[in-house]
């Protein structure tokens, strides 16, 4: 049976087995019950939106229908691994989140390099699905400072209506980043 959260969409996993066991946060969703770990692609259902940082389009708003109807699928593996594991998934249906910073304790601040728990709950954010993200950050000692550190930056991306504005949204927050950095 695919995991779904109260109200909430299926959310999957696809683990690749590149991470420690101890510090993957695709397991831990797992574990919880927050997640369903998949260790196939072909087990990915067709309508879903997978979750890819290389992907041209940006998820926004928009994508909302989809993920409640067929799910929301978060890709765990390691980032220096990352293009191969991404390539291999199926094409339709992928979107990239926009600029955010991580608070995981192996990527702090880094921006974009978030573990597969807070692109779930940033994605969750960004469809208008807040207690479902808070909830499922509720389940690390750092999860909540991921919301903090990010809020105003995901309260803008889940005001857009389409990917379009959410790029246009995400150029104006990395210019803003970059200059007071």
């Amino acid at each position: 049976m695919e995991q779904q959260t109260n109200n909430g969409p299926k959310i999957l996993v696809y683990h690749a087995n590149q991470c420690d066991p101890k510090k993957c946060t695709g397991i831990r969703l797992n574990r919880m019950s927050k997640a369903k770990i998949i260790k196939n692609m072909r087990q990915i259902p067709r309508d879903s939106i997978v979750l890819n940082p290389i992907s041209e389009i940006a998820l926004s708003p928009a994508d909302r229908i989809p993920v409640m109807r067929s799910g929301l699928v978060a890709l765990d593996c390691s980032w220096k691994q990352a293009e191969a594991v991404f390539n291999r998934a199926r094409r339709d249906g992928q979107r990239s989140l926009p600029y955010l910073l991580a608070a995981n304790p192996i990527n702090t601040y880094k921006p974009i390099k978030l573990s597969t728990a807070e692109a779930v709950a940033a994605a969750l954010y960004i469809l208008g699905m807040k207690d479902i993200a808070e909830d499922i950050m509720s389940i690390f000692k750092w999860g909540p400072s991921f919301l903090t550190l990010n809020r105003e930056w995901l309260e803008a991306y889940m005001n857009c209506g389409t990917s379009a504005e959410v790029v246009e949204v995400q150029k104006e927050i990395m210019d803003a980043h970059t200059r007071t950095r």
